[in-house]
């Protein structure tokens, strides 16, 4: 293998981790990729119901071309004066109830999962505003962490990213922030979700999380992300002129990195950034010579 297939293979592999890591590619179909165990059910779920609407769609069809041939006119030129069939009449109103009991259980299973908080390890509490979304930790030791995140514009994404030391791409449009919702990984979170104005929603795919944001009321949801990474979602309750430009970045990091950063960003939000990414970068330097390195052994 050259050289140039190398970098090109390498080159295909760090664009895969970033798809990877923000849980979306371009044009993509279906949903996000999963990094919690109610994201991987809410996916079973959708291929299950998936397998039964196809079931269906191509029993009635052939249905349908079955009538059409064994009952046009010219197969029967003198038409049945039949007006109903008391088996068909019991199969059609059975077989459905248990079709629906097969989509139930599953469905109130995950229901229960989604609104059944486990014990957990931390708190954060989003706020969402007319058109942005203030988070708080509330946990003991993090009580003045608060800050809010607000859309990165088209004319300030390069700034952003050179700043941070990263490509364009991991600026993405329209869904790129100025501060990151900040998590550490294999930590149960609850997440208390309210607003200051009007409706919102806070929506994270890849996270399994929807849950609505109501001036005066303070709802619970809850995630566990098993994966590194930058993931994002988007206000999903039409909230005014502005709601398409109200994304949602979540940065989960190692557990190390996230205690430093906590503790730095109680005093100066800014260069606990600035540290963490630097973190970040570093890790992943020392991630890709190491993949390079595989590579370059593979190709010899």
């Amino acid at each position: 293998m050259t050289l140039t297939g190398v970098a090109a293979t390498f080159s295909g592999l760090s664009s895969a981790a970033l798809a990877a890591e923000s849980g979306m590619k371009p044009w993509q179909l279906g949903l996000q990729n999963s990094v919690t165990g109610v994201m991987d059910d809410i996916s079973w779920f959708n291929s299950f119901t998936l397998v039964i609407m196809t079931v269906i769609v191509l029993f009635v069809l052939a249905l349908l071309i079955l009538c059409a041939v064994k009952f046009s006119a010219r197969a029967n030129p003198v038409p049945s004066r039949t007006s109903h069939n008391t088996m068909i009449e019991v199969v059609w109103t059975i077989v459905p109830i248990l079709i629906l009991v097969v989509i139930a259980i599953p469905s109130f299973r995950l229901l229960y999962k989604q609104l059944d908080i486990p014990e957990y390890d931390m708190t954060v509490k989003a706020v969402g505003y007319q058109w942005y979304w203030g988070y708080e930790y509330t946990d003991e030791g993090m009580e003045d962490l608060s800050f809010d995140s607000i859309m990165v514009r088209d004319d300030e994404r390069q700034e952003v990213a050179e700043a941070r030391g990263v490509t364009l791409a991991e600026v993405p449009r329209l869904l790129a922030v100025d501060y990151d919702l900040v998590i550490p990984v294999d930590t149960t979170v609850r997440l208390q979700v309210t607003s200051e104005d009007v409706i919102h929603s806070f929506a994270m795919p890849s996270f399994g999380v929807k849950i609505d944001a109501i001036p005066g009321r303070l709802n619970e949801s809850w995630f566990h992300a098993r994966e590194e990474g930058v993931y994002y979602g988007q206000c999903s309750e039409l909230c005014g002129k502005d709601h398409a430009f109200m994304p949602i970045a979540v940065r989960v990091v190692s557990k190390d990195q996230f205690t430093t950063w906590a503790a730095a960003a109680q005093d100066d939000l800014d260069t606990a950034n600035e540290q963490l990414m630097a973190s970040i970068k570093a890790g992943k330097t020392l991630a890709s010579k190491g993949e390079l390195k595989e590579i370059s052994v593979a190709a010899k």
